[in-house]
């Protein structure tokens, strides 16, 4: 007989916990361009809650719009980069090894997605061809819940994505685990009461949420 789970629901991130990170695109298209390593990352961690790229997670900005405004903060800093090439970054390879968690977990525990995205490519995974759109899907399927800023109008880390998340799944926080592979995100999840776990390497992760949950995810 099976060990009852320790938890009632997992709340994962998508882009840098299903997916590869998108830092890692974005740190091979500064290399290609010549640019300083984490210039978009420093770009997009000024006026954090206003600038470009904030806007572009709330739908406050189309794609133009978000190009436009990105340019001219890079600009800013001395910088020439395409918000374009930016955004076609966004989009990681599918991680086997959190799929099948996610299958695994799914038979136990209520699970969903809160993602920060923008309306570019196709989909909550921002795909950028009909293949990995395809998959994504299929892998968004899973998840009972899947909260996305570009529709609700909220972006992590604003508590009020969380308490959505967890008030559609029907879960208390204090009840939940959340990955996610930005700190910054992963501490109003434990503010909530959630367990947060960081994701760096993958296969720590899955060892820290197998802790978690008290069952094996390989």
């Amino acid at each position: 007989m099976k060990n009852e789970p320790l938890i009632d629901a997992v709340l994962f991130d998508f882009g840098g916990v299903v997916t590869t990170s998108p830092f890692e695109a974005f740190s091979r298209y500064e290399t290609e361009i010549g640019a300083p390593a984490d210039s978009i990352r420093r770009i997009n961690s000024t006026n954090p809650n206003n600038n470009a790229w904030a806007k572009m997670e709330k739908s406050e900005v189309d794609i133009s719009e978000f190009c436009e405004l990105f340019e001219a903060e890079a600009a800013d800093f001395g910088l020439e980069l395409s918000g374009q090439k930016v955004l076609e970054c966004l989009s990681g390879n599918v991680r086997p090894e959190m799929v099948r968690a996610l299958e695994i977990l799914k038979q136990r525990v209520r699970i969903g997605c809160i993602t920060n995205n923008m309306k570019s490519g196709h989909g909550a995974g921002m795909a950028r061809t009909s293949e990995q759109a395809a998959s994504v899907a299929q892998i968004m399927e899973m998840f009972e819940v899947v909260v996305e800023s570009a529709k609700v109008g909220l972006r992590k880390p604003d508590v009020r994505i969380y308490e959505l998340a967890c008030s559609e799944l029907g879960v208390d926080p204090r009840n939940c685990a959340y990955l996610d592979d930005l700190g910054i995100n992963c501490k109003p999840a434990a503010n909530l009461g959630m367990v947060a776990i960081k994701v760096v390497d993958p296969q720590v992760a899955l060892d820290d949420l197998e802790r978690v949950v008290g069952f094996p995810l390989r």
